[in-house]
């Protein structure tokens, strides 16, 4: 594939930079949804070292997982034929 034009580069920050706010975005939410019960409840210290452990661990997940899935469909998204109803250039 030859070089890219500066449009496709500027499509290619702006993805990555809404992959990474919006998976940013989802482990606050995940680690507030599982952490957060451990400080507003009066639970013993060992089960917030938990929750929060937990909260941590489910938090990268969600966050890895989003950025790989906003990444993968615009790859794919770009890989698509430019005309309805053809299937490659070539058809």
């Amino acid at each position: 594939m030859g070089s890219r034009t500066q449009a496709q580069r500027d499509a290619v920050t702006v993805e990555i930079g809404y992959a990474f706010l919006s998976g940013a975005c989802l482990a606050v939410l995940v680690f507030a949804a599982v952490a957060g019960p451990g400080w507003i409840f009066d639970f013993p210290v060992g089960v917030r070292k938990v929750l929060v452990a937990t909260g941590t661990v489910l938090a990268t997940l969600a966050f890895l997982v989003r950025v790989i899935t906003v990444l993968w469909r615009f790859q794919n998204a770009t890989r698509q034929p430019s005309q309805p109803g053809r299937t490659s250039p070539d058809s």
